[in-house]
């Protein structure tokens, strides 16, 4: 593994409104919950995992802006959260210009590998209980550099796909981008899973874009579903994670259970390597 014992994964989907953010966040959350040690990189220049763990827009001073233009490291940008073992690399504004600022130099799709391969490294200095074990990554809504940045630096990609009618349409123009940053970039690039978010039950529709999605990943599809849960959409305005705003309700219980589904996976996969 390039990363040794941290493993990258990608939560990305150029449809904005899946549940993306709020996925990273209440993932991470969870996982932190379970013992495992986790960075979440905000990637969105419009800095909605920052915010939603905490991180006033005043008080990010250094962001990921400054790692993939090459001023800061990630460890220098790297802050607590009210939640153990969780930190979060803040975005700011700043990233929107990004793109236009690195297109002309040859590194301009790998400047977040190198410097997770930085951080790689400075983790083996440090006390392994300490070391990260997860970081996630929190794409923009859409298929540009930063999130070409991300795959070509991930080890997995998780897809959270929304319960709605045109859900297939939108996984297949990732899907077919995943392959791309596999076969130019990142070969060891793979799906990891589709989270499927936003299930109403009350909503024929939804259990029919569930069955279909499931018909076409097959066992690519977690078998958690993230259900519509008002906690969930209430806990960012007051900078919390849900498990933190409401540890009971269906939303957070759902989360935990996805985080669980996620260490089995990897288990298995440590396993057959």
């Amino acid at each position: 593994m390039i990363y040794a014992a941290m493993r990258v994964l990608v939560l990305a989907n150029q449809k904005g409104g899946v549940g993306k953010t709020t996925t990273a966040i209440n993932l991470g959350t969870a996982l932190a919950a379970m013992g495992e040690r986790v960075l979440i990189i905000d990637l969105d220049p419009q800095g909605n995992a920052s915010t939603g763990l905490g991180i006033e827009r005043a008080d990010r001073k250094l962001s990921t802006y400054d790692v993939l233009n090459g001023d800061a490291t990630l460890a220098d940008i790297a802050r607590e959260t009210g939640v153990p073992r969780l930190l979060v690399a803040p975005s700011t504004i700043d990233l929107a210009g990004l793109e236009v600022e690195i297109a002309g130099h040859s590194d301009r799709t790998t400047r977040l590998k190198k410097a997770l391969e930085v951080l790689a490294a400075e983790q083996g200095e440090i006390a392994s209980g300490e070391r990260l074990t997860y970081v996630l990554i929190d794409c923009p809504p859409s298929l540009n550099l930063l999130t070409i940045n991300a795959m070509a630096a991930g080890d997995s990609v998780v897809v959270p796909l929304q319960c709605e009618f045109f859900a297939l349409e939108g996984l297949s123009q990732l899907l077919t981008t995943v392959e791309e940053v596999r076969g130019a970039l990142n070969p060891r690039l793979t799906i990891h899973g589709i989270i499927l978010t936003m299930f109403d039950s009350r909503n024929s529709l939804a259990s029919q874009v569930v069955a279909d999605v499931r018909n076409f990943m097959g066992d690519k599809v977690y078998e958690t579903v993230i259900p519509r849960n008002v906690r969930v959409s209430e806990s960012p305005s007051h900078g919390k994670p849900v498990l933190l705003y409401d540890l009971k309700c269906s939303g957070s219980q759902a989360y935990l259970k996805l985080a669980s589904e996620v260490i089995q996976r990897e288990r298995l996969l440590r396993a057959a390597a």
